[in-house]
């Protein structure tokens, strides 16, 4: 992982200002031992402005930025979290049925003293391997392997961890043609009665049903800058006004924050970030997920398997707010009225019966 005292590149726009001043404290630093008194009584005045500069930054950041901060490309990934978090990993790879889909990472996980099974999107640290892992939207294959996997743990009575991180499932004609949509039902109508506690945190991006089918689960969790929503900002922007330079308008309208989505009930709680966002200390923030993780599956332990199925359920039949109308009869009077067509309907469904 990159270290914050290095270049300019890879840096968002609002960090420049701190990273250049990251990068004299680290000058003056090297120099301190060889230079005299005045040079660490200047280090000691940079420090001190480097971390009330911090402390601004990070603590107005606008859903824009926070998406920004989700996508950031030093940002550590689930394989990065992995390596710290974990005294083991055994990847296991194949759908038994089509190939190995490289965007989904699942195997056999210990951490803590405990077994589990993980299931994560995987992104690529550069092209080459961005395209391999492409950009972590997964195609039908990588869904159905994590479900192999997380069926595996339950039938050996062994938790799920999944991790969090993609723009969405692929939407590409190979994908559709090989069940996309069936795939993401399926893990949905498998987790929600899984015989075994789950346990998901998203990490970065958290994108519509490529999240969610990996993502039914007993506790979500989210680290503070990443962002969980049905579409991106650009789809977004594209659809309600046809611009994908609307996107900072439409992350503010989408309340996909991990605060907000917090706020709506539809996530379990926040882990806390090291100040200035994971990618600055990511050691850190790996223990923050780990504990937050080990925590919650001692908690979830305790709970009988049918009670914790029964309200793993009716979790997600809280979300949202949803009415039933029987039948065509329920239709309101007035409709008739505004649109002829609507009793006609009715006329051609009695004759159709």
């Amino acid at each position: 992982m990159a270290k914050s005292s290095g270049g300019m590149g890879g840096w968002l726009d609002f960090e420049r200002p701190l990273v250049e001043l990251e990068r004299r404290i680290g000058d003056l630093r090297a120099l301190s031992d060889t230079e005299g008194y005045e040079i660490r009584e200047d280090l000691v005045d940079l420090e001190k402005r480097a971390a009330k500069m911090r402390r601004e930054i990070y603590s107005k950041l606008t859903p824009w930025q926070r998406v920004r901060l989700a996508r950031h490309p030093r940002r550590p990934y689930s394989l990065d979290y992995v390596e710290h978090m974990a005294d083991g990993f055994i990847e296991l790879r194949g759908d038994r049925v089509f190939r190995d889909d490289p965007a989904i990472v699942a195997g056999l996980l210990s951490m803590g003293g405990r077994q589990m099974v993980l299931a994560a999107h995987q992104k690529g640290r550069d092209t080459k391997e961005n395209i391999r892992r492409n950009f972590a939207m997964a195609h039908p294959e990588g869904y159905r392997k994590a479900l192999r996997v997380m069926r595996l743990g339950a039938k050996f009575g062994r938790p799920v961890l999944t991790l969090i991180d993609t723009p969405g499932a692929y939407p590409g004609l190979g994908a559709e043609e090989r069940g996309q949509a069936n795939a993401i039902a399926e893990n949905l109508f498998r987790m929600a009665r899984l015989r075994t506690p789950i346990v998901s945190v998203v990490l970065g991006e958290g994108g519509s049903g490529g999240a969610l089918g990996i993502g039914v689960a007993d506790v979500i969790l989210m680290l503070e800058n990443s962002v969980y929503s049905v579409i991106t900002p650009e789809g977004c922007a594209a659809i309600l006004w046809a611009d994908q330079g609307k996107a900072q308008q439409a992350a503010e309208a989408m309340k996909m924050t991990a605060q907000e989505v917090h706020h709506l009930g539809v996530i379990d709680g926040i882990i806390p970030e090291p100040l200035g966002g994971a990618h600055r200390a990511p050691e850190e923030a790996a223990g923050r997920v780990r504990e937050a993780v080990l925590s919650n599956l001692a908690r979830l332990d305790r709970i009988p398997i049918d009670e914790l199925i029964e309200r793993r359920v009716e979790k997600y039949w809280r979300m949202g707010v949803f009415e039933e109308r029987q039948g065509s009869a329920d239709r309101r009077p007035e409709a008739a009225e505004e649109d002829p067509s609507v009793e006609e309907g009715r006329a051609d469904e009695v004759t159709a019966k």
